[in-house]
């Protein structure tokens, strides 16, 4: 699959990608900061932004997607960064391919499954999807409207705006979902899947490349069983937490966001 990226920057190649829900320019800001060190690369994932949809959205599919992605841009190693599933998408390629990583940062996101009976945000994300499906675009003429037609659902002003950078207009004015809403929708317990085994006792077939797990201090996406299996799955990598984030900690912290991915690329 040919994905959609953006390309910014020189120096040495800095691939970012996206997590659920997202596009190559949630992250423009962050990459133009990054460019100034590094070839910056921001990447749509399969049935998100313009990149080609697809009846099938899993992690070997997509860490597939990303090695047919290097070898296109000729891509030989490179620094991986991925947010949520962009950050199980990296994590995936690179346990496949450690060659072609140099570093690698996963933004709030632990490798293992989630289990949709003991974590809370399962149901918020089946919520989102299926407050994303009852909204017909063909039937509203307006961003304002589907704003509006989303509020009773969804509350926050914040995680509308952001969801509706998905809404898009065809040339004649009617709006259409950049998002593969049935399929993703469908495949979520695949997004919820894990890409190592966090149950194992012993560690992985570990990689030969420098990670950093990046957590928001607010979040619930690295919780203390997902911590323990990181430190036991992967005893070199490191952890940081970025004070008063939550899940968006790249857009709601993105100073000391941008101090910490600097400080362990260049070190």
């Amino acid at each position: 699959m040919e994905l959609h990226f953006r390309k910014s920057g020189s120096g040495h190649p800095l691939v970012i990608l996206h997590g659920l829900y997202g596009a190559s320019d949630n992250w423009y800001t962050i990459g133009r900061h990054l460019a100034d060190h590094f070839t910056v690369y921001l990447v749509d994932l399969r049935n998100h932004g313009q990149s080609p949809h697809s009846t099938e959205h899993s992690y070997p599919a997509m860490a597939a997607d990303l090695a047919e992605f290097f070898s296109q841009q000729r891509i030989g190693r490179a620094h991986v960064m991925g947010h949520s599933m962009g950050g199980k998408t990296a994590l995936a390629f690179g346990l496949q391919h450690p060659e072609h990583i140099s570093k690698m940062i996963l933004v709030d996101i632990a490798p293992c499954a989630y289990d949709p009976a003991t974590w809370p945000e399962a149901a918020n994300h089946q919520h989102i999807m299926s407050a994303l499906l009852q909204l017909d675009p063909d039937a509203i003429t307006t961003r304002e409207e589907a704003d509006s037609l989303l509020q009773p659902v969804i509350p926050s002003a914040d995680v509308r705006m952001f969801l509706l950078k998905n809404l898009k207009r065809h040339h004649g004015g009617s709006f259409f979902w950049s998002l593969n809403l049935p399929v993703l929708a469908e495949r979520l317990p695949e997004i919820l899947a894990g890409v190592v085994n966090c149950e194992a006792p012993e560690s992985a077939s570990l990689p030969e490349f420098p990670l950093l797990f990046i957590r928001g201090q607010r979040s619930n996406y690295i919780r203390t069983r997902e911590l323990d299996a990181i430190h036991r799955m992967f005893p070199c990598s490191f952890v940081t937490d970025i004070p008063q984030a939550g899940h968006w900690v790249h857009a709601e912290q993105p100073g000391i966001f941008l101090d910490t991915v600097r400080r362990f690329l260049v070190s």
